[in-house]
């Protein structure tokens, strides 16, 4: 056999030789994976597992794209990331650990993260795609983005305890995932960007089916998950593979598609904007929704009253001084609790929640009901950074 710079030397055959011993793989797919470049969205709960893998099976260029640092909260299942890494970019500890793992891996840092003006000449620079990002702006962003540029996109999700998998944008007559889903849930309706609980485990169970799903594509081997969604619910361990079928009304892949292009006002991170406030919410003496300095301000003036309604374990991991806490859940059995004039501050973790309750107290009547928007999170960066975040 001729030695090109894709050859394998002795390390490497013995390192792979697990894989070499498979006849789907062989030293011809294993030299395959060492020419392939693999971007994979996301340094986190599900980055983690499909770099990990990806590196371990020596992919030969895997691209890392994540703007985050790392946080303490983080741990419980992105274990690209140690203790020590917290406060450090996860790009950072992601190259580490990648390189520790296996030393002939090119990784490639792209720290800004994928961004509607460099999406589509980022992914044309690999030859597969995986998405492990975590809010469906991103998501949308990624399958435009994959379909505009050609380039397969390898799609995970997970939720609670549920997990889905496919493959999108592998060929002309391949289903995206808009055909799947053609909009965005409305904001509130479903947990976005980190506002839901994750099981640690399961994102190793979802991540590692993207990293499999990713190396079949790259060696050509087994039928893939294109045209079909994978889902696994971990709880009753039970898995259905839904048929997805290409949409002819597809805004983005049908005949007479609306998409034609990537604007970047089509992309709005929805994580950090509000959900927008009916008029009838509004009344002049007191706004729905005040930022943390103004509700500190109302709070040191001895005029204003803050009901905290997230759960006790979380009042346990930090809370503000003088809050009174009444769960999100016991409100309704609890509203004498609810001063009836005055302002009635109410805050959560990011101040979803707490919008929830403020409208139910105003349609009970309760017009002092004020959301702090941000919640104790936003309290945590600009009001007292002594708190711990999480």
């Amino acid at each position: 056999m001729s030695h090109h710079s894709n050859s394998l030397n002795s390390e490497e055959l013995a390192r792979y030789s697990r894989h070499i011993l498979l006849e789907e793989i062989g030293v011809d797919g294993q030299e395959k994976l060492k020419k392939s470049r693999v971007l994979v969205i996301g340094a986190g709960g599900l980055g983690s597992p499909v770099s990990m893998y990806l590196a371990a099976a020596g992919v030969g260029t895997l691209g890392i794209a994540d703007f985050d640092k790392v946080e303490l909260h983080n741990l419980q299942r992105q274990l690209l990331h140690g203790t020590n890494d917290i406060d450090s970019l996860k790009t950072q500890s992601a190259r580490a650990r990648l390189r520790d793992i296996n030393p002939h891996v090119s990784i490639v840092l792209h720290e800004s993260g994928v961004t509607p003006q460099n999406a589509i000449n980022l992914f044309g620079q690999y030859d597969l795609v995986v998405d492990g990002s975590d809010n469906f702006s991103t998501r949308y962003l990624n399958n435009d983005a994959s379909y505009f540029s050609k380039t397969p996109l390898v799609y995970g999700s997970i939720f609670k305890f549920e997990g889905q998998v496919s493959l999108f944008n592998n060929s002309h007559e391949a289903p995206c995932y808009r055909c799947l889903f053609p909009e965005p849930p409305p904001p509130g309706s479903v947990p976005n960007c980190g506002e839901a609980g994750v099981l640690g485990a399961l994102c190793g169970i979802i991540g590692s089916l993207q990293a499999l799903e990713a190396i079949k594509q790259i060696l050509r081997i087994g039928d893939s998950l294109s045209g079909s969604l994978l889902v696994l619910d971990t709880l009753s361990m039970r898995t259905r593979k839904l048929k997805i079928k290409k949409d002819p009304q597809c805004p983005l892949c049908g005949q007479s598609p609306a998409i034609k292009e990537i604007l970047a006002d089509s992309y709005q991170d929805n994580c950090d904007l509000e959900e927008p406030i009916s008029e009838s919410m509004e009344n002049n003496s007191h706004p729905i929704e005040i930022d943390v300095s103004e509700a500190n301000r109302l709070l040191q003036s001895g005029e204003a009253t803050l009901i905290d309604v997230r759960e006790p374990y979380e009042n346990d991991i930090c809370k503000i001084e003088k809050s009174i806490l009444i769960p999100m859940n016991t409100i309704p059995s609890n509203l004498d609790q609810v001063p009836t004039s005055g302002p009635v501050l109410l805050c959560c973790h990011h101040g979803s929640r707490s919008m929830q309750v403020t409208q139910y107290l105003r349609q009970n009547g309760y017009s002092n009901a004020i959301n702090v928007a941000g919640g104790i999170d936003a309290w945590a960066r600009n009001i007292d950074t002594s708190l711990q975040r999480y």
